[in-house]
Protein backbone atom coordinates (compact mmCIF):
# COMPACT_ATOMS: atom_id res chain seq x y z
CA UNK A 1 0.00 0.00 0.00
CA UNK A 2 2.89 2.99 0.83
CA UNK A 3 4.38 1.65 -2.54
CA UNK A 4 0.91 2.58 -4.63
CA UNK A 5 0.81 5.64 -2.42
CA UNK A 6 4.45 6.43 -3.62
CA UNK A 7 3.97 5.91 -7.28
CA UNK A 8 0.38 8.24 -6.99
CA UNK A 9 2.48 11.05 -5.56
CA UNK A 10 5.53 11.01 -7.41
CA UNK A 11 4.20 12.31 -10.94
CA UNK A 12 2.48 15.27 -8.65
CA UNK A 13 6.74 16.19 -7.32
CA UNK A 14 7.72 16.03 -10.59
CA UNK A 15 5.48 18.78 -12.07
CA UNK A 16 5.79 20.79 -9.21
CA UNK A 17 9.75 20.35 -9.43
CA UNK A 18 9.51 21.51 -13.36
CA UNK A 19 12.66 22.61 -15.18
CA UNK A 20 13.52 26.18 -14.34
CA UNK A 21 15.11 28.54 -16.61
CA UNK A 22 16.00 32.64 -16.63
CA UNK A 23 13.06 33.88 -19.21
CA UNK A 24 10.91 31.51 -16.63
CA UNK A 25 11.87 32.80 -13.48
CA UNK A 26 12.10 36.52 -14.82
CA UNK A 27 8.19 35.79 -15.76
CA UNK A 28 7.35 34.64 -12.65
CA UNK A 29 8.77 37.01 -10.50
CA UNK A 30 6.98 40.11 -12.92
CA UNK A 31 3.56 38.67 -12.30
CA UNK A 32 4.36 39.56 -8.79
CA UNK A 33 5.45 43.14 -9.30
CA UNK A 34 2.94 45.76 -9.02
CA UNK A 35 5.35 48.04 -10.69
CA UNK A 36 5.61 46.22 -13.89
CA UNK A 37 1.71 45.51 -14.08
CA UNK A 38 0.84 49.42 -13.91
CA UNK A 39 3.53 50.08 -16.64
CA UNK A 40 2.39 47.25 -18.93
CA UNK A 41 -1.17 48.62 -18.68
CA UNK A 42 -0.09 52.70 -19.10
CA UNK A 43 2.70 51.09 -22.25
CA UNK A 44 -0.73 48.87 -23.67
CA UNK A 45 -3.06 52.39 -23.39
CA UNK A 46 -1.01 54.68 -25.04
CA UNK A 47 0.21 52.10 -28.06
CA UNK A 48 -3.69 51.50 -28.69
CA UNK A 49 -3.79 56.00 -28.29
CA UNK A 50 -1.28 55.84 -30.82
CA UNK A 51 -2.55 53.19 -33.00
CA UNK A 52 -6.22 54.27 -33.04
CA UNK A 53 -6.47 57.71 -32.07
CA UNK A 54 -9.92 58.14 -33.64
CA UNK A 55 -11.59 55.91 -30.93
CA UNK A 56 -10.33 58.14 -27.76
CA UNK A 57 -11.53 61.51 -29.72
CA UNK A 58 -13.58 62.62 -32.44
CA UNK A 59 -12.33 66.20 -32.41
CA UNK A 60 -9.96 67.54 -35.49
CA UNK A 61 -6.07 68.21 -33.81
CA UNK A 62 -5.21 70.85 -36.99
CA UNK A 63 -8.74 72.34 -36.98
CA UNK A 64 -7.92 76.20 -35.11
CA UNK A 65 -10.90 79.01 -34.34
CA UNK A 66 -8.86 82.04 -32.61
CA UNK A 67 -12.63 84.05 -32.61
CA UNK A 68 -14.18 81.29 -30.69
CA UNK A 69 -11.72 78.99 -29.02
CA UNK A 70 -8.70 81.59 -28.28
CA UNK A 71 -7.32 79.81 -25.27
CA UNK A 72 -10.60 78.84 -23.59
CA UNK A 73 -10.01 77.16 -20.56
CA UNK A 74 -11.07 73.33 -19.95
CA UNK A 75 -14.51 72.32 -19.80
CA UNK A 76 -14.61 69.38 -17.32
CA UNK A 77 -17.67 69.13 -18.18
CA UNK A 78 -16.81 68.28 -21.44
CA UNK A 79 -15.67 64.50 -20.71
CA UNK A 80 -13.73 63.19 -23.51
CA UNK A 81 -14.68 66.35 -26.13
CA UNK A 82 -12.56 68.40 -27.80
CA UNK A 83 -12.77 71.48 -24.72
CA UNK A 84 -11.73 68.39 -21.89
CA UNK A 85 -8.53 69.74 -21.65
CA UNK A 86 -8.97 73.74 -23.10
CA UNK A 87 -7.58 74.87 -26.25
CA UNK A 88 -4.07 76.48 -27.47
CA UNK A 89 -3.04 79.92 -28.31
CA UNK A 90 -4.48 79.04 -32.00
CA UNK A 91 -7.92 77.59 -31.15
CA UNK A 92 -6.61 73.80 -31.27
CA UNK A 93 -8.65 71.23 -29.18
CA UNK A 94 -5.49 70.20 -26.65
CA UNK A 95 -6.83 67.40 -25.63
CA UNK A 96 -7.24 66.25 -29.69
CA UNK A 97 -4.17 66.97 -29.98
CA UNK A 98 -2.86 65.20 -26.69
CA UNK A 99 -4.18 61.89 -28.06
CA UNK A 100 -3.03 62.40 -31.80
CA UNK A 101 0.86 63.04 -30.59
CA UNK A 102 1.16 59.93 -28.99
CA UNK A 103 2.12 58.55 -32.41
CA UNK A 104 4.57 60.67 -33.28
CA UNK A 105 6.45 59.99 -29.48
CA UNK A 106 5.86 56.21 -29.33
CA UNK A 107 6.98 55.24 -33.49
CA UNK A 108 9.70 57.17 -32.41
CA UNK A 109 10.64 55.62 -29.21
CA UNK A 110 10.00 51.86 -30.80
CA UNK A 111 11.68 52.37 -34.26
CA UNK A 112 14.96 53.88 -32.53
CA UNK A 113 15.13 50.95 -29.79
CA UNK A 114 14.57 48.79 -32.33
CA UNK A 115 17.03 49.71 -34.82
CA UNK A 116 19.75 50.67 -31.87
CA UNK A 117 19.41 46.83 -30.86
CA UNK A 118 19.91 45.60 -33.96
CA UNK A 119 22.52 47.15 -34.84
CA UNK A 120 24.08 47.44 -31.61
CA UNK A 121 23.98 43.95 -31.13
CA UNK A 122 24.92 43.03 -34.10
CA UNK A 123 27.84 45.34 -33.84
CA UNK A 124 28.61 43.92 -30.37
CA UNK A 125 28.41 40.24 -30.99
CA UNK A 126 30.50 40.24 -33.74
CA UNK A 127 33.31 41.95 -31.28
CA UNK A 128 33.08 40.28 -28.40
CA UNK A 129 32.94 36.60 -30.61
CA UNK A 130 35.71 37.26 -32.59
CA UNK A 131 37.66 39.44 -30.24
CA UNK A 132 41.53 40.31 -31.43
CA UNK A 133 42.09 42.65 -34.27
CA UNK A 134 38.16 42.54 -35.08
CA UNK A 135 37.36 43.83 -31.53
CA UNK A 136 39.79 46.37 -31.17
CA UNK A 137 38.82 48.05 -34.77
CA UNK A 138 34.94 47.50 -33.55
CA UNK A 139 35.59 48.96 -30.12
CA UNK A 140 37.44 52.11 -31.48
CA UNK A 141 34.40 52.94 -33.40
CA UNK A 142 32.33 52.93 -30.65
CA UNK A 143 34.55 54.88 -28.55
CA UNK A 144 34.19 57.19 -31.51
CA UNK A 145 30.47 57.07 -31.38
CA UNK A 146 30.23 56.54 -27.94
CA UNK A 147 31.93 60.39 -27.39
CA UNK A 148 29.31 62.24 -29.12
CA UNK A 149 26.67 63.01 -26.92
CA UNK A 150 23.17 62.39 -28.04
CA UNK A 151 21.37 65.45 -28.36
CA UNK A 152 23.89 67.61 -29.93
CA UNK A 153 24.89 65.09 -32.16
CA UNK A 154 21.15 64.99 -32.79
CA UNK A 155 20.82 68.87 -32.92
CA UNK A 156 24.02 69.01 -35.78
CA UNK A 157 22.43 66.02 -37.57
CA UNK A 158 19.19 66.46 -37.84
CA UNK A 159 20.47 70.52 -38.98
CA UNK A 160 21.56 69.95 -42.03
CA UNK A 161 17.77 68.28 -43.02
CA UNK A 162 15.58 71.02 -44.66
CA UNK A 163 12.16 68.52 -44.14
CA UNK A 164 12.17 66.63 -40.49
CA UNK A 165 9.89 63.86 -40.56
CA UNK A 166 9.30 61.03 -37.83
CA UNK A 167 12.00 58.65 -40.10
CA UNK A 168 14.40 61.59 -40.15
CA UNK A 169 14.18 61.44 -36.42
CA UNK A 170 14.49 57.67 -36.49
CA UNK A 171 17.63 57.89 -38.49
CA UNK A 172 19.49 60.34 -36.40
CA UNK A 173 18.77 58.40 -33.43
CA UNK A 174 19.35 55.50 -34.54
CA UNK A 175 23.10 56.37 -35.54
CA UNK A 176 24.44 58.19 -32.94
CA UNK A 177 22.49 55.21 -30.24
CA UNK A 178 23.51 52.18 -30.84
CA UNK A 179 26.70 52.16 -28.94
CA UNK A 180 25.07 51.77 -25.28
CA UNK A 181 23.83 48.21 -26.40
CA UNK A 182 27.37 47.14 -28.40
CA UNK A 183 28.94 47.36 -25.07
CA UNK A 184 26.32 46.27 -23.46
CA UNK A 185 26.03 42.69 -25.84
CA UNK A 186 30.15 42.80 -25.97
CA UNK A 187 30.59 42.36 -22.41
CA UNK A 188 27.43 39.77 -22.14
CA UNK A 189 29.53 37.66 -25.16
CA UNK A 190 32.32 37.49 -23.97
CA UNK A 191 31.15 36.11 -20.86
CA UNK A 192 29.09 33.51 -22.50
CA UNK A 193 31.31 32.56 -24.95
CA UNK A 194 33.60 31.14 -21.75
CA UNK A 195 30.89 28.97 -20.73
CA UNK A 196 31.16 25.10 -21.22
CA UNK A 197 28.46 24.38 -23.56
CA UNK A 198 29.88 26.96 -26.37
CA UNK A 199 33.25 25.30 -25.33
CA UNK A 200 31.24 21.73 -25.91
CA UNK A 201 29.58 22.76 -29.09
CA UNK A 202 32.44 24.27 -31.23
CA UNK A 203 34.40 20.76 -30.26
CA UNK A 204 32.17 18.92 -31.53
CA UNK A 205 32.22 21.33 -34.77
CA UNK A 206 29.39 23.50 -34.39
CA UNK A 207 29.63 26.20 -37.25
CA UNK A 208 30.16 29.77 -36.61
CA UNK A 209 26.37 30.73 -37.36
CA UNK A 210 25.46 27.93 -34.91
CA UNK A 211 27.43 28.94 -31.93
CA UNK A 212 26.59 32.88 -31.98
CA UNK A 213 22.54 32.77 -32.83
CA UNK A 214 21.49 29.21 -31.43
CA UNK A 215 23.55 29.57 -28.10
CA UNK A 216 25.30 32.55 -27.22
CA UNK A 217 22.78 34.91 -28.38
CA UNK A 218 20.42 33.43 -26.44
CA UNK A 219 22.11 33.56 -23.48
CA UNK A 220 23.68 36.91 -23.89
CA UNK A 221 20.32 38.49 -24.93
CA UNK A 222 18.73 39.31 -21.28
CA UNK A 223 21.15 43.01 -20.31
CA UNK A 224 20.55 44.11 -23.89
CA UNK A 225 16.71 43.68 -23.07
CA UNK A 226 16.79 45.51 -20.03
CA UNK A 227 19.23 48.18 -21.01
CA UNK A 228 16.89 48.82 -24.73
CA UNK A 229 13.58 48.53 -22.19
CA UNK A 230 14.97 51.71 -20.31
CA UNK A 231 16.30 53.32 -23.19
CA UNK A 232 13.11 53.87 -24.92
CA UNK A 233 11.98 56.24 -23.03
CA UNK A 234 14.75 58.07 -23.05
CA UNK A 235 14.44 58.23 -27.11
CA UNK A 236 10.87 59.76 -26.23
CA UNK A 237 11.97 62.44 -24.20
CA UNK A 238 14.99 63.38 -26.75
CA UNK A 239 12.81 63.35 -29.47
CA UNK A 240 10.18 66.08 -27.11
CA UNK A 241 13.38 67.76 -26.71
CA UNK A 242 14.67 67.94 -30.17
CA UNK A 243 10.92 69.24 -31.23
CA UNK A 244 11.42 71.61 -28.16
CA UNK A 245 14.44 73.29 -29.81
CA UNK A 246 12.57 73.49 -33.44
CA UNK A 247 15.38 71.27 -34.73
CA UNK A 248 13.06 67.91 -34.70
CA UNK A 249 9.53 67.37 -35.94
CA UNK A 250 8.16 69.87 -37.46
CA UNK A 251 4.68 71.21 -38.03
CA UNK A 252 2.01 69.62 -39.61
CA UNK A 253 3.31 66.63 -37.73
CA UNK A 254 1.54 66.65 -34.06
CA UNK A 255 4.11 66.29 -31.09
CA UNK A 256 3.97 66.97 -27.43
CA UNK A 257 7.30 68.53 -28.12
CA UNK A 258 6.05 70.58 -30.61
CA UNK A 259 2.80 71.73 -28.58
CA UNK A 260 4.93 72.25 -25.26
CA UNK A 261 7.45 74.44 -27.49
CA UNK A 262 4.35 76.61 -28.87
CA UNK A 263 2.74 76.99 -25.05
CA UNK A 264 5.70 78.26 -23.55
CA UNK A 265 4.92 82.10 -25.24
CA UNK A 266 1.09 81.88 -22.95
CA UNK A 267 2.61 79.94 -19.84
CA UNK A 268 2.08 83.06 -17.93
CA UNK A 269 -1.80 83.39 -18.69
CA UNK A 270 -2.75 79.54 -19.66
CA UNK A 271 -0.57 77.04 -18.09
CA UNK A 272 -3.04 74.40 -19.01
CA UNK A 273 -1.85 74.57 -22.63
CA UNK A 274 1.72 73.05 -21.97
CA UNK A 275 0.51 71.05 -18.50
CA UNK A 276 -1.22 68.48 -20.56
CA UNK A 277 1.21 67.59 -23.62
CA UNK A 278 4.23 68.01 -20.76
CA UNK A 279 1.75 65.06 -18.26
CA UNK A 280 1.08 63.06 -21.25
CA UNK A 281 4.73 63.08 -22.20
CA UNK A 282 5.98 62.67 -18.26
CA UNK A 283 3.89 59.74 -17.74
CA UNK A 284 4.85 57.68 -20.76
CA UNK A 285 8.96 58.29 -20.16
CA UNK A 286 7.72 56.84 -16.80
CA UNK A 287 5.91 53.97 -18.26
CA UNK A 288 8.89 52.77 -19.77
CA UNK A 289 11.69 53.56 -17.64
CA UNK A 290 9.18 51.78 -14.67
CA UNK A 291 9.01 48.84 -16.89
CA UNK A 292 12.89 48.99 -17.98
CA UNK A 293 13.44 48.68 -13.99
CA UNK A 294 11.35 46.27 -13.33
CA UNK A 295 12.77 43.62 -16.43
CA UNK A 296 16.09 44.30 -14.70
CA UNK A 297 15.63 43.59 -10.86
CA UNK A 298 13.68 40.07 -12.99
CA UNK A 299 16.05 39.14 -15.09
CA UNK A 300 19.40 40.22 -12.74
CA UNK A 301 19.95 37.06 -10.30
CA UNK A 302 21.84 39.38 -8.19
CA UNK A 303 19.42 41.66 -7.21
CA UNK A 304 16.79 38.97 -5.68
Amino acid sequence: MAVEQETLVEPDVQKREEARSLWGDAWRDLRRRPIFLISVVLIVLLVLVAIFPWAFTDANPRKADLVHDYLRRPDWTDFFGAGWFGYDAQGRSIYARVIYGARASITVGIFVTAAVTLLGGLTGMVAGYYGGAVDAVISRIVDIFFGIPLLLGALVLLNAFTVRTVWTVVVALAVLGWTQIARVMRGAVLTVKQSDFVVAGRALGAGTGRLMFRHILPNALAPVIVVATIALGGYIATEATLSFLGIGLQEPTISWGIDISSAQKVIRTAPYVMFFPAAALSITVLAFIMMGDAVRDALDPKLR
